[in-house]
């Protein structure tokens, strides 16, 4: 892992990106969150903290408990850096239709 923790490296792993899907319905326990996944409570509790590092869930404690809901302000740099490549994908697309339509001519 690196040293430090970046937005990147959060969403690389499925798991993290799973949970975060299920944080985007409202705020859940640990417990609950962890009951989605065929891995052990302690390997969703380090997903949950470099989800923690990286500001990309945010955590409060109730008693024993504690409940993550999602904050993806953190995931505004990755759109933006994506955003960059809309035009490029788009412009690939049109080329590929122009392609096809021919191919559908002949």
């Amino acid at each position: 892992m690196p040293s430090q923790v970046d937005v990147y490296y959060s969403i690389s792993d499925a798991n993290r990106r799973k949970l975060l899907d299920l944080l985007r319905k409202g705020e859940q326990s640990a417990q609950e969150l962890a009951s989605h996944f065929d891995v052990t409570f302690g390997a969703v509790s380090q997903h949950l903290k470099i989800l923690l590092e990286t500001r990309l869930v945010r955590v409060r404690k109730q008693g024993r408990y504690r409940y993550y809901r999602a904050d993806a302000a953190a995931l505004k740099e990755v759109h933006e850096w994506t955003e960059q490549y809309t035009e490029f994908w788009q412009t690939s697309m049109e080329k590929l239709g122009d392609y096809l339509d021919k191919q559908n001519e002949v």
